[in-house]
């Protein structure tokens, strides 16, 4: 008599994991589907066709007044950024993919030749990319940029 009582709450707990397995592997299956469009491995490094998404060898690369300003004060050279846009791993969750083609920004992380773990944030539009701003992951810094 008891095993029936207990049976539809023993029931409802293997259809809730149940439901939380699947829920979990869609979501995995929907962000990977969501990286292939955009990105391939080589080497274990994301790396990203060319005329699709992140260019990685533009002809032209902007710098914005606050990614100037952030170079500076975190001593982050030009070469360094250019180093990070080639080589550096795509972070989908800090870049903002679903805006419009020339509104897309990517958070590009890797180190730089002293070490610092960089986080550079940059818009492509066309052959362009524009360097948004570069964070230091590793140290926090005194800026004055606005």
């Amino acid at each position: 008599m008891k095993t029936t009582k207990i049976l539809p709450f023993f029931l409802l707990i293997v259809l809730t994991l149940a439901a939380l397995f699947l829920k979990n592997c869609k979501g995995n299956a929907i962000q990977n589907d969501r990286t292939l469009p955009y990105s391939k491995k080589i080497n274990n490094k994301t790396s990203v066709g060319e005329g699709k998404g992140l260019n990685r060898h533009p002809s032209i690369i902007d710098y914005s007044k606050h990614a100037r300003c952030r170079m500076s004060c975190r001593d982050i050279t030009e070469a360094e950024v250019r180093d990070i846009l080639q080589n550096g791993t795509i972070n989908y969750k800090k870049s903002q993919l679903q805006l419009t083609e020339c509104n897309k920004k990517y958070a590009v992380e890797g180190y730089s030749k002293d070490n610092q773990h960089l986080r550079i944030v940059f818009a492509p539009c066309n052959e362009e990319v524009t360097v948004v701003t570069c964070i230091d992951l590793g140290k926090g810094w005194d800026c004055d940029c606005k």
